[in-house]
């Protein structure tokens, strides 16, 4: 189970989660905005009222980082609330406990 996982589970359930953190693997391959995860992007707006925290973070090092960064700046262009967090580091523990740091206290915020 991971960020790709979080990415399906949370997206594909909109009804049942409105907050998502991807660690490490949002890095969608051929992301469409219009079409990608069953097209829950085509409302920015919608989503924007639905989900309080779409949360994406990759490490520097880590081999999805170009496709993590890309599709942040996808859904920033579309008008996506996100948040994007990146620092030094590969694809393990030690990145995402800084991930966590970050992610975990913005879910009590308003």
């Amino acid at each position: 189970m991971g960020g790709g996982q979080a990415m399906n589970v949370g997206l594909g359930n909109l009804d049942k989660f409105a907050y998502i953190g991807s660690y490490s693997g949002a890095g969608a391959r051929n992301f469409d905005v219009k079409t990608s995860y069953k097209g829950v992007f085509t409302d920015p707006d919608g989503f924007n009222k639905k989900v309080k925290l779409l949360w994406i973070g990759c490490g520097e090092g880590d081999s999805l980082h170009a496709g993590s960064l890309a599709l942040h700046e996808a859904l920033d262009k579309s008008g996506i609330h996100n948040v994007w967090f990146t620092g030094p580091g590969l694809h393990e523990w030690q990145v995402w406990r800084k991930h966590l740091n970050d992610f975990a206290p913005r879910l009590f915020r308003d």
